[in-house]
C-alpha cells in the first residue's frame, strides 16, 4: 500500500512541480508589471477573494465532504451509482454556485467593503459620507477599481468549482495527474494576459483579471475529456433531497468553517493589511506564494492521494491499514517539510531578491516581503501536517471535531493578529498565521490520539528526530555558503541566481546524506510494517 501511495504521491508532486514553477513565473511577471504598490494591492485582493472561496468552498469543504461519500458509494454500489451521484452533486452544487456568482458580481462593492474595510472607509470620506481623518486618499480609488475588477475575477469560482468536482472524481479513480496538472492552464492564461493583453487595457491589473477568468475556463475544458474517457461525464441534475447529496451537504456545511482555517486566517490578514501602509497586501501575498511552493508540492500532493485511500479503508473497516497509511503520510511530510522550513527561513531574502526584484518590484519590496516570509516559514511544517491530519477525520465523515478545532485556531489567529500587528505590522500577521497553524495541527493530532484513531509510532518519531538533525545540519551549510545580503542586493539577476542556486544544490545532498548517516532509509517508506506499534 505504501509503495502504491508513494508512486501516486510522486506523480502528483511532479505535476504540481510543473504547475508551481509556472506559477512562480506568473508571479514574477505579475510583480514585474504591477510592482508592490497600490495597483498590485488592488489586483491581489480581487484575485485572493475568489481563490479564498475556491479553497474554502470548492477544493476545501466540498472535496473533503464529497470524496468520502463518493469512495463509499463506489466501494458498495458500483460505477452506475457513482455516475448518478456525480450528476446530482454537479447539478445541485452548480445551481448554488451560479446564484452565488451572480450575486457577487452585482454586489462586488459590498464584498470589497468587507474584505478591504480600510479602503471602503476612505472611499466614504472622499465621497462625503463621513467627515473623518483620511489616512490615504488613494484608498478610495483602490476601492473603486477593486469593485470593478472583482466582477471579472469572481466567475473563476464558478469554473473552479466544477474543476474541483471533476478532480475529486478522477482522484477517487486513482487518476491523480489530471487534477494536479490543471492549474498549469491558469498560469499560462495569466502570463499570456500580462504579456500580450496588458498593453491594450487601461491597466495591467485589468489584463490580469481577464487572465484569471480565462484560466478558470481552460482548466474546466481540459478536464472534461478525461471524465468522458472514464465514462464519468454525465449531465448535471438537481438532487437536493438525494440521500448521498444530503450526506455531502450535511458534511459540507460545517466543513466550510473548519476545513480551510489557514485560508480564513490569510484573508483576515488581508483585511487588517488594508489598514496598513501601501504594499502590505503585496508583501504578504508574495511571501505567501513562496510558502505555497513547498506546501503545494509536498503537503497538498500527499493529502491529495491520502484522502481517497483513507476513505476507502474506513469504508471497508480496515482500521489497521488506516493507521499505517496515516503514519506513512506524516513521516513523509516531516521528511520533506523540515528541510523545506529551514531552507525557506534562511533563504527568504535571497530567493525574493532573485525571483521578484525586477521591474516595478524593488529591492526594498523584496526585503520587506522576506520578513513576512520568515514569519510564514516558521509555520510551514504545521501547515503541511494539517493537510494530512484533517483528512483522517474527513475520511471517517467526522466533521465536527476538525470544525471545533478550526474555530479555536481561527479565534487564536485573530488574537495573535491583534497582539502582534500594532508592533510589527504585516510581519505580525504572518507570524499569527504560523502560530495558529501550529495550534491547529497540535489539536488535530490530540483529537486523533484521544479518540484512539491514530498515535505516532516509534519508527515515525525516530524518523522525525533524525530528519530534524539533518535539516539543522543542512541549515548550517546554507548559513556558511550564503553570500552577504548586501552583495546580493547589488548584484545583477544572473549573479543572484547563480549564488542562490549553488547554495541550494549544495544543501539538498547534504540533507539526504545526513539522513542516510543518521539511519533513515527512504525505502522504508515503501515497506512500512503494519505491525508498527504506537509510542506510549
Amino acid at each position: 500500500m505504501s509503495a502504491k501511495l508513494l508512486k501516486s504521491g510522486m506523480i502528483v508532486s511532479v505535476m504540481t512541480l510543473m504547475s508551481r514553477v509556472l506559477g512562480l513565473v506568473r508571479d514574477v511577471v505579475t510583480a514585474n508589471v504591477l510592482g508592490a504598490g497600490a495597483l498590485a494591492d488592488v489586483f491581489l485582493l480581487v484575485n485572493r477573494i475568489p481563490n479564498f472561496l475556491r479553497r474554502l468552498f470548492a477544493e476545501g469543504a466540498f472535496s473533503q465532504a464529497f470524496v468520502p461519500v463518493l469512495a463509499e458509494v463506489k466501494a458498495k454500489h458500483g460505477d452506475d451509482a457513482v455516475r448518478e451521484l456525480i450528476a446530482k452533486a454537479a447539478g445541485t452544487l452548480g445551481m448554488i454556485v451560479t446564484v452565488v456568482t451572480v450575486i457577487a458580481m452585482v454586489c462586488s462593492p459590498l464584498i470589497i467593503a468587507v474584505f478591504a474595510n480600510g479602503w471602503f472607509a476612505d472611499y466614504l470620506v472622499v465621497n462625503g459620507w463621513f467627515t473623518a481623518h483620511l489616512t490615504d486618499g488613494g484608498n478610495a480609488a483602490k476601492f473603486e477599481q477593486a469593485s470593478v475588477l472583482l466582477k471579472i475575477t469572481f466567475p473563476y469560482l464558478w469554473f473552479i468549482t466544477f474543476v474541483a468536482l471533476s478532480g475529486a472524481v478522477l482522484n477517487t479513480y486513482n487518476k491523480f495527474a489530471v487534477a494536479a496538472f490543471s492549474p498549469v492552464f491558469l498560469n499560462i492564461a495569466m502570463i499570456g494576459a500580462a504579456v500580450y493583453l496588458s498593453p491594450h487595457t487601461a491597466s495591467p491589473a485589468t489584463a490580469l483579471a481577464w487572465g484569471v477568468f480565462l484560466g478558470g475556463l481552460l482548466q474546466l475544458l481540459f478536464q472534461l475529456p478525461f471524465l468522458a474517457r472514464a465514462g464519468l461525464l454525465v449531465l448535471p441534475r438537481w438532487g437536493w433531497r438525494d440521500e448521498h447529496v444530503s450526506r455531502i451537504r450535511t458534511l459540507m456545511i460545517p466543513a466550510l468553517f473548519g476545513v480551510s482555517v489557514s485560508q480564513i486566517n490569510l484573508l483576515l490578514d488581508t483585511v487588517i493589511a488594508s489598514y496598513l501602509q501601501d504594499g502590505s497586501v503585496s508583501w504578504l501575498y508574495y511571501s505567501d506564494r513562496l510558502l505555497e511552493f513547498p506546501l503545494g508540492l509536498f503537503g497538498i500532493a500527499i493529502a491529495t492521494v491520502i484522502l481517497p485511500n483513507l476513505a476507502r479503508l474506513h469504508a471497508t473497516d480496515n482500521q489497521q491499514d488506516f493507521r499505517v497509511t496515516l503514519d506513512w503520510g506524516i513521516s513523509l511530510i516531516c521528511l520533506l517539510g523540515l528541510p523545506s522550513m529551514v531552507g525557506l527561513i534562511l533563504l527568504a531574502e535571497p530567493i525574493l531578491l532573485t525571483v521578484f526584484a525586477h521591474g516595478e518590484f524593488s529591492i526594498d519590496d523584496a526585503t520587506k516581503a522576506s520578513w513576512s516570509l520568515v514569519a510564514y516559514g516558521v509555520g510551514l511544517l504545521p501547515l503541511m501536517l494539517i493537510k494530512v491530519l484533517a483528512p483522517a477525520f474527513y475520511a471517517r465523515q467526522d466533521i465536527k471535531t476538525p470544525v471545533r478545532i478550526g474555530i479555536i485556531a481561527m479565534v487564536a489567529n485573530m488574537g495573535f493578529n491583534l497582539l502582534f500587528a500594532p508592533f510589527i505590522s504585516y510581519v505580525g500577521l504572518a507570524l499569527a498565521t504560523s502560530m495558529s497553524g501550529a495550534l491547529n495541527a497540535w489539536l488535530l493530532y490530540q483529537g486523533l490520539k484521544n479518540g484512539g484513531i491514530y498515535q505516532l509510532s516509534r519508527h515515525t518519531l525516530l524518523t522525525v528526530g533524525r530528519a530534524l538533525l539533518a535539516a539543522l545540519l543542512m541549515g548550517g551549510v546554507i548559513w556558511y555558503l550564503l553570500p552577504e545580503t548586501s552583495a546580493l542586493q547589488q548584484a545583477v539577476f544572473a549573479t543572484r541566481a547563480e549564488s542562490v542556486g549553488l547554495v541550494i544544490l549544495a544543501a539538498v545532498p547534504v540533507y539526504f546524506i545526513a539522513l542516510f548517516l543518521f539511519g533513515v532509509r527512504l525505502t522504508d517508506l515503501r515497506r512500512q510494517s503494519v505491525a508498527e506499534s504506537p509510542i506510549k
